[in-house]
């Protein structure tokens, strides 16, 4: 899978189950502890610093798991899985 192609499956999911939960992204900003454009930059697939991805799948539920190969501090790091 490509990093483009991994942003873009985060960005689904992150998107779908904010939407579920009836959240705003100034929501799920708010339970995150991050800005709405950080949560917008990840729902448009954008590259985003890891901190941010771990703040949101926590706020969300979501497990994180390491791209094997891929160093932590990369924006392309997390993979998010249910």
């Amino acid at each position: 899978m490509s990093d483009s192609s991994q942003m873009s499956e985060i960005a689904r999911r992150v998107r779908a189950l904010r939407t579920a939960r009836g959240w705003s992204q100034l929501e799920l900003a708010e339970h995150a502890g991050v800005s709405r454009p950080s949560v917008a930059r990840v729902e448009a697939g954008e590259d985003v610093n890891t901190g941010t991805l771990r703040a949101l799948c926590a706020a969300l539920g979501l497990k994180l798991g390491l791209l094997e190969g891929v160093p932590d501090n990369s924006t392309h790091a997390l993979a998010a899985t249910e």
